[in-house]
């Protein structure tokens, strides 16, 4: 599982602040979990934002950012978003903060029954 240290870190870092934060290995990269629901995860070359399926549409029509797709069928709510996009701290605390957003709206996975 290959994951950009550097930019893993700079996301730790934003969310600092959050109480009920994990990490966990999906997506093919670092998911950082918070309050147990995937919010944005990261992997060698792009991060992965968890955001409201109302702002998904404009969201595509930045710089740097590709949908997210499930066996060719886009996942709306889910975009990939380039590191030659996020270089600015500026520019990842604009995707954070559209995470962190959605993030208090978001259902959270069934858990399986043990």
């Amino acid at each position: 599982m290959p994951v950009n240290e550097t930019v893993a870190n700079r996301i730790r870092e934003a969310l600092a602040h959050i109480e009920q934060l994990e990490e966990k290995t999906m997506f093919s990269g670092m998911c950082f979990m918070v309050n147990d629901k995937m919010c944005i995860c990261v992997n060698d070359k792009e991060i992965l934002c968890r955001i409201d399926p109302d702002v998904y549409e404009a969201s595509l029509d930045k710089p740097g950012v590709r949908p997210m797709d499930m066996k060719g069928k886009p996942m709306k709510g889910y975009v990939y978003v380039d590191f030659d996009y996020i270089k600015k701290k500026s520019d990842l605390q604009y995707w954070v903060d559209l995470c962190l957003n959605f993030n208090t709206r978001a259902k959270a996975s069934k858990k399986k029954k043990q």
